[in-house]
Order: structure tokens, then C-alpha cells, then sequence
């Protein structure tokens, strides 16, 4: 009896680990490609940040570069995308599922939007400290032509001038950017989920086709990028500030960019390109998961 208990203990076990393992590959994967499909937006994203007077708008930002650097310049960063977001999501999703799990089990009687708070914000600390390397070359490849080609030159170049450290320059302002992205986005992505199953199908989410869980999905994700990149925005515009030297503090950021522009600047391209980001990487997450029968 005892050795039964022991082997379903084991057999449990074994089953847990591999559903947060099959969540952190499906978060690199969609992480790490939508990251990569959205590459020249993130570029011209950068740029607008970084030399806002030069590209004072979307179109002018696309014209000048293209007539200055040619299509190529906005592949730049692509590995930096690639790599960093996919560690990114990879940490972001599956622990995100671990937290939840063990938040539950801790505080039983906590309201759910704690749990998602306390989940979602214990990942980010992570998911954070695996992406500063990668975002700290990305940027200054995307806004400086001539500083790398890429993360291949651009890792030693970073390490040979400024050491360790200056792959962590921003990871501050990164936290202060995800943190608050990250929170606001799995809550308002559970909430948009609840509220559509129980208002719109009114149907539980088990009785419901996959293509229907999967539009749910994409409805609720896209809700979730958009509210979330209003929240982060200023925090971004710190991030590309520093790692391009534009200032060398916090507070010399905050007051070199102004308290306004801090939220909006670069706003508009940013909700064009996190809005989609996140709903096809909740699209492909939870398509993984509806195919592997989770």
C-alpha cells in the first residue's frame, strides 16, 4: 500500500514537472517568434524613442531609415528578439503556471485577482533577468548603425566596455516597464477569459469547441497587450533612454524625456505592436496546450 502511494506521489510528480516544462517551451516558442515577426516595428519603435526630434512621426521614422540604411535596417536586433524574448516567455509562462499552482495552495483564501497579482509579478523578477542581457544589446543595435551587427559582436562589445554591468544598466526601469505590464496583462487576460465564457458564450470553457477556446484566447490576449502597453510605456521609453546613453540616471531620464511624453511618446506604434504581440503569443501558448490535451 505504502509502495502504491509512493509510486502515484512519483507518478504525479513526474506529470506536474513536465506540464511547467511543456508551458516554459511553449512560451519560448511564441514568445520568441512574434517577437521575431514584429522585428522592424520594435525598430522603428527604438528609433522614435531614442532620436525623437529626427523621427518625429511613424512614417517619417520608416521613410529615413529606409533611405538611409536601406531594408536592412529593420531586421536589426533580430537575434536580441529572438533569443531574449523567447527566455523571456519561456520563464514568464511556466512559472507563471508553477506560482499560480503554489499561490493557490498557499493563501487558499485569497481572491483570485491576488493570486494573479502576487503569480504574475514573482515571474517577472525571472523573466526580467533573463531578457536585460539580450535587450541591452538588441536596443543599441536597433538605434546605433554602426555599434554591432548583432548579439555575436554586440555581447563582447558590451562586455569589453562596460563588464557585467552593463548588461544590467536597465534592469530597473525594465522591472519598473514588465512589472507593471505583466500584472496588468495575465489579470486583464484571466478576467477577459471569465468574463466572455460566463457573459458573451455563456457556456463552461470544457463544453466549448477548440476553435472557440482558441478565439477566446485571442480576444482576451488582445485586450490584455493593449492595456498593458498604456501601463508600461513610460518605463520603456526610460529603458531605450539609458541603454543609448541618452541620460545616466533614473531621474535624469525622467526629466531629459518630460513627465508627459513619458506616456506618450512612442505610444501609438507601441499599441500597434504589443497588442498583436501578446494575442498571438497567448494564441500559440494556448493552441500547444488545447493540442497536448492541457
Amino acid at each position: 500500500m505504502v509502495k502504491d502511494q509512493e509510486r502515484l506521489k512519483a507518478e504525479d510528480y513526474k506529470a506536474e514537472i513536465g506540464y511547467y516544462g511543456l508551458c516554459a517551451v511553449s512560451g519560448i516558442l511564441s514568445a520568441g517568434t512574434t517577437h521575431l515577426a514584429i522585428t522592424p516595428l520594435d525598430v522603428l519603435k527604438v528609433n522614435m524613442q531614442v532620436n525623437h526630434i529626427k523621427y518625429s512621426s511613424i512614417y517619417s521614422c520608416f521613410t529615413t531609415l529606409l533611405r538611409e540604411q536601406g531594408p536592412s535596417a529593420f531586421w536589426r536586433g533580430w537575434a536580441g528578439k529572438f533569443f531574449g524574448y523567447g527566455a523571456q516567455g519561456g520563464c514568464r509562462f511556466g512559472l507563471y503556471e508553477y506560482f499560480k499552482t503554489l499561490y493557490s495552495n498557499v493563501l487558499v483564501d485569497s481572491n483570485r485577482s491576488f493570486i494573479f497579482f502576487m503569480s504574475s509579478a514573482s515571474v517577472e523578477v525571472f523573466a526580467n533577468l533573463a531578457l536585460c542581457p539580450f535587450e541591452a544589446v538588441k536596443v543599441r543595435v536597433q538605434a546605433q548603425p554602426h555599434f554591432a551587427k548583432g548579439l555575436a559582436d554586440g555581447f563582447p562589445k558590451v562586455y569589453r566596455s562596460e563588464g557585467i554591468r552593463g548588461f544590467y544598466r536597465g534592469l530597473v526601469p525594465l522591472w519598473g516597464r514588465n512589472l507593471p505590464f505583466s500584472i496588468v496583462m495575465f489579470s486583464t487576460f484571466e478576467h477577459s477569459v471569465d468574463f466572455l465564457y460566463h457573459n458573451v458564450i455563456k457556456r463552461r470553457k470544457e463544453d466549448c469547441l477548440k476553435a472557440q477556446q482558441l478565439g477566446v484566447t485571442c480576444l482576451a490576449g488582445y485586450a490584455a497587450g493593449s492595456v498593458g502597453s498604456f501601463i508600461s510605456n513610460p518605463a520603456d521609453n526610460i529603458v531605450a533612454s539609458l541603454y543609448n546613453k541618452r541620460a545616466d540616471s533614473l531621474i535624469l531620464a525622467v526629466r531629459k524625456i518630460g513627465f508627459s511624453n513619458l506616456f506618450t511618446r512612442s505610444l501609438p506604434i507601441r499599441i500597434m505592436l504589443v497588442g498583436p504581440v501578446v494575442t498571438l503569443q497567448w494564441l500559440f501558448y494556448d493552441t500547444i496546450k488545447v493540442l497536448s490535451g492541457l
